[in-house]
């Protein structure tokens, strides 16, 4: 049988519409084997399987029965979206009201990790899992790690051991890489690999803590998840509630995810990943590029692939620098991104004398483009680490030109976030100590021996809230002490409904609040907004676990004044700005050293890596292009005042064929040109002197 389709999909090229109606169909709606969608750099992927997924459920397939996994929620968000606006344009079409449950339907759409949290609590019976486990955000699981290093005197070692992050980021790129523990540290951590065998134990006692805790961290999400699927009766059963399962941005997976989706549908029927492995720049990350450049051969027949090249985004002289940047490029899926628009205007290759150089030629452009009716947030700078655009922020600031870095505090690192999310952990999870040990530390009179006493009292009492109030606390706490107990064991009491829990915890905090930090006032908001955050969601574990996978991005704590400008300068990573777009593109810094990193050189696969971030930072352009390359860079390790500095090769990147898709020019600083002037009142015979002197 012929799929239907409508004109909602009259709008897709000949690839995106291929991609969209991929299968056949039958009585039980599409059936389709296994298809990657290689989508190069602003191809319209979204729109594209936004159009599969209603593609699906208009010809029969039960929305719940359709697994989508993104990497942000607001990616899930948007692709229920606009799979909803889809079908609902369709069956209007059809003379049928829109299906408005559809969003309702779509049960299984989110991010892995919060996927994961939610498939483990279903089988956690079948895993040794209590379903009430609480899951521990990268900062307090770091605290859980550091607890255990000082316990074992690993903080106490004559030579330097690895703190508490780095030892964490050890053990996530050895779950997520599913690499040894030894091919972990001489790969990415050389320097921390005579400390192999204490980092194992370190770890094993970081897994035994958590089981008796019942917390989970992030990792853990997809390694029961992983060990789950394992198990042919347990993977069988799971597989059984999804007909198709969708991966977006499927070169950002790593080995561990990889995996996951292999052993849901071994056989790849109805598996649809969308991605392109000339953007995959998060190996850091334990993203594995391998992934998506091995899909196809991974299914017996080979998975079909429909490249998406026809670009959107820039014009076809961007495009054209791009293609040749990557048709150098070692393993990958050849494409050639080609444009529907044309410019005049070449993309730019400017040689600068130094960073204030550069910092003056971008500042300069960006006021010339602004004088001729540009908007400033038009114009974006892009480097490889955060520190490249130190020079540029000063030279932004001495011309008054207002611009935002992307960046900020995390709204879950802020330490009174921290503690009000402590006290609802603990209360969900008596059995997590890190969140009771941070709890009772805010208790005036309660230090860090006492909060270690009551929760040896509170395990030896099997968790019972109750029995906190038989605690002996130190006199001086006593009466806040006696507050506290009666107040946690309410809270704690499964008659007390969910509704207003955040307010009344927030309640007791304030006065806690005021007593340790400055600014409580500011710190307030934050907590305001915690509880107003609270009643969109069911229940506390539900509320706990969103917040932890998916936590608003900054805090307010001791905001500045707020910017009243119209308009401002986007600054970003890189690495922050992917899946991003502007009219105009600043890229910083562009040679050896920056780009490839001298940190990846010693490896061919991570200079590839450097090659597709340089890749991803020039298809960000919509119009004009501009690769800023300095010649002298100053040493950071330095006097003030010191003028040491060492030159720059060019970039390995931009051999004399890429280079020919440029506009290849120079810029002098007008600050740097010499200001003083010969005179011609008098002469001097110079060459006569010094021979005088032999």
């Amino acid at each position: 049988m012929k799929s239907k389709t409508t004109t909602a999909f009259d709008a897709l090229n000949p690839a995106q519409r291929r991609a969209a109606t991929f299968g056949v169909l039958d009585d039980k709606g599409i059936t389709a084997g296994p298809m990657l969608i290689l989508a190069g750099a602003g191809t319209g992927k979204t729109n594209t399987l936004a159009h599969r997924a209603a593609h699906l459920v208009l010809n029969g397939v039960d929305p719940a029965r359709i697994l989508m996994l993104t990497f942000t929620r607001r990616a899930a968000q948007e692709m229920i979206r606009r799979t909803q606006k889809i079908v609902a344009e369709a069956l209007a079409e059809r003379g049928k009201m829109g299906d408005r449950s559809v969003v309702s339907r779509l049960l299984w759409s989110g991010t892995f990790h919060s996927v994961g949290n939610r498939i483990l609590r279903l089988y956690a019976k079948h895993l040794g899992l209590n379903p009430n486990f609480t899951v521990l955000d990268r900062g307090d699981a770091a605290d859980l790690v550091d607890v255990i290093r000082h316990e074992m005197g690993f903080s106490s070692k004559e030579k330097r051991f690895p703190r508490k992050d780095v030892c964490l980021a050890i053990y996530t790129y050895r779950v997520n890489t599913r690499l040894s523990l030894k091919q972990t540290l001489e790969e990415q951590y050389p320097w921390c690999r005579e400390w192999e065998p204490d980092l194992s134990r370190l770890f094993r006692e970081y897994v035994g803590r958590k089981q008796k805790n019942n917390v989970l961290d992030f990792d853990d999400l997809l390694l029961y998840w992983h060990v789950m699927m394992q198990t042919p009766a347990l993977a069988q059963s799971l597989s059984k509630n999804f007909d198709h399962v969708l991966v977006d941005e499927y070169q950002d997976t790593s080995t561990l995810q990889g995996e996951v989706i292999q052993a849901l549908k071994p056989d790849g029927k109805g598996v649809t990943v969308v991605g392109d492995d000339a953007q995959a720049i998060y190996s850091f990350r334990a993203a594995s590029v391998e992934n998506i450049l091995g899909f196809t051969e991974r299914y017996t027949p080979k998975a079909d692939m429909v490249v998406l090249a026809q670009n959107y985004r820039s014009t076809q002289q961007i495009l054209d620098c791009a293609n040749a940047l990557m048709a150098e490029g070692s393993r990958q899926h050849r494409k050639t991104l080609m444009g529907a628009r044309q410019s005049a205007l070449k993309p730019a290759y400017v040689a600068l004398d130094d960073a204030i150089a550069q910092a003056e030629y971008v500042v300069t452009k960006i006021l010339a483009t602004r004088e001729i009716g540009g908007s400033l947030k038009r114009h974006a700078v892009l480097f490889r680490s955060s520190h490249h655009s130190d020079v540029l922020e000063v030279e932004l600031t001495r011309r008054n030109i207002p611009y935002v870095k992307y960046g900020g505090l995390k709204f879950l690192e802020a330490a009174h976030v921290k503690d009000m999310l402590s006290i609802l952990r603990w209360i969900d999870n008596p059995r997590n100590a890190v969140a009771g040990f941070r709890v009772l530390k805010l208790i005036a009179g309660i230090g860090p021996g006492h909060a270690k006493q009551a929760l040896d009292h509170f395990e030896s009492n099997a968790y019972n809230f109750k029995s906190l109030g038989l605690y002996d606390a130190p006199q001086a706490a006593k009466m806040d002490w006696q507050r506290f107990c009666a107040f946690v064991e309410k809270l704690a009491d499964p008659a007390t409904p969910w509704p207003g829990q955040v307010g009344a915890v927030r309640e007791w905090y304030k006065p806690q609040l005021e007593r340790i930090y400055d600014a409580a006032f500011s710190r307030g908001g934050d907590l305001e907004q915690l509880e107003a955050l609270s009643g969109q969601h069911a229940s506390r574990e539900r509320f706990l676990t969103e917040l932890t996978l998916d936590p608003p991005s900054l805090t307010s704590d001791q905001s500045g004044m707020a910017s009243k400008d119209e308009d401002y300068v986007v600054l970003s990573t890189i690495h922050s700005a992917k899946g991003q777009e502007w009219d105009n593109v600043y890229v910083l810094n562009v040679a050896d050293g920056n780009f490839p990193s001298e940190f990846s050189t010693g490896k061919p696969e991570m200079v590839e890596e450097e090659r597709r971030l340089l890749y991803v930072a020039m298809t960000r352009a919509r119009n004009e292009l501009h690769l800023c390359a300095p010649l002298r860079y100053q040493v950071t390790a330095q006097a003030k005042d010191g003028d040491g500095h060492i030159y720059g090769a060019k970039s390995r990147f931009m051999t004399d064929k890429v280079l020919s898709f440029f506009e290849q020019t120079t810029f002098r600083s007008q600050r740097a040109m010499e200001t003083l002037r010969a005179i011609d009142t008098a002469t001097v015979d110079v060459v006569a002197q010094l021979k005088e002197m032999w």
